[in-house]
């Protein structure tokens, strides 16, 4: 009898897994019908360019739906047109008649493209047995550690991209660059896995003195004061003055997902890391951004994929029922993306 009901149980779960699989195949499908072209994923709410954050996203995606064909073409495309002679990429493709690496209007790289992309190699490695895709991603892992991580005082920091973000004082830093489970994961194939718990360690430190305004909330982009002043704390040290956007916006609103995935559960302690999007997320209409200077929010609300990772994170933190939006010919790339990413942390959390 009690074999019997283990045996159901079983199957009921595994009704489950391919029942939700399945789901994210044909979201995905929709996916790679309005935002993939020949292997570029492209970002149709910012002229058609396409980017290595949107590559990273196409690949992981492609991984999840079990379509290797897809992926593929998502990462030779990468390879051949994004990929520089360091082995990190060049951040950003506008459209011209080469259609080739011609098109690259900006050549310096943005960390969180690399970190995704590697992410999407060690797990298609792990999905399709295939060694080639794993080999790549450690090279990967090696330039970021050349380039991109470094220390400064008690923190380890990811640079946005190679140049640009850092003078003799300061380093400006984009927190939703750090993509935690990603860091995890990374870190189990490198040569020093410490550097990646340290970088895990000092974004989470830096979140939690990272809550600006009466909204307490992180900034898409903060300034970090890097002299030798040991004795200030780090709140100190940390500002919205100058630089590029002051917003809870776009960017930062993955924060929170990056967050739920790798935690899995708030512990004692890291309740106030999540609370204040919590309240932010309880205002009757919500509005996509706040400028966390000015106080001013946008005259809409939040987008749909801002809406999915509402539900993601609620629903791996306190397992509130969710149900994900429809990826339709007015979705945008990023809103896509967003739905895309939060069933994905919802999958792995199960």
């Amino acid at each position: 009898m009690l074999r019997g009901l283990v045996v159901l149980l079983l199957m009921l779960l595994a009704s489950c897994s391919t029942q939700k699989d399945m789901t994210f195949s044909l979201k995905f499908a929709a996916y790679k019908a309005l935002f993939i072209d020949e292997g570029r994923v492209v970002d149709t709410g910012n002229g058609n360019v396409s980017h290595s954050e949107g590559q990273g996203y196409g690949m992981l995606f492609a991984v999840q739906a079990n379509d290797q064909e897809t992926f593929d073409s998502l990462w030779q495309w990468t390879q051949q047109v994004l990929q520089r002679n360091d082995g990190l990429f060049s951040w950003r493709y506008r459209p011209c008649d080469t259609r080739d690496s011609q098109c690259i209007d900006d050549p310096n790289n943005a960390s969180d493209g690399e970190i995704l992309i590697a992410w999407a190699l060690l797990r298609a490695s792990e999905r399709w047995d295939n060694t080639t895709y794993k080999n790549a991603a450690i090279n990967i892992i090696k330039g970021v550690e050349v380039k991109l991580i470094k220390r400064s005082n008690d923190l380890t920091l990811l640079l946005p991209g190679e140049f640009g973000f850092e003078d003799e004082e300061s380093i400006q830093l984009n927190l939703s660059y750090w993509v935690f489970p990603a860091l995890l994961n990374l870190k189990k194939y490198s040569d020093e896995p410490g550097t990646w718990q340290s970088l895990y360690d000092s974004g989470q430190k830096l979140l939690q003195h990272m809550q600006f305004s009466e909204y307490r909330l992180p900034s898409d982009w903060v300034r970090l004061e890097t002299t030798t002043q040991t004795q200030r704390r780090l709140e100190e040290r940390l500002t919205l003055q100058n630089v590029i956007s002051s917003e809870y916006g776009f960017n930062a609103v993955r924060i929170p997902l990056h967050l739920a995935w790798s935690l899995g559960s708030v512990k004692q302690g890291e309740s106030q890391l999540f609370s204040p999007y919590i309240a932010w997320w309880q205002q009757g209409k919500v509005p996509a951004t706040v400028n966390l200077t000015s106080g001013n929010t946008a005259n809409y609300e939040m987008t749909q994929g801002m809406v999915a990772i509402k539900g993601a994170v609620k629903n791996i933190l306190q397992e509130e029922p969710l149900e994900w939006p429809d990826i339709r010919r007015r979705t945008d790339y990023y809103s896509a993306s967003l739905t895309l990413l939060s069933m994905l942390a919802v999958m792995d959390n199960q």
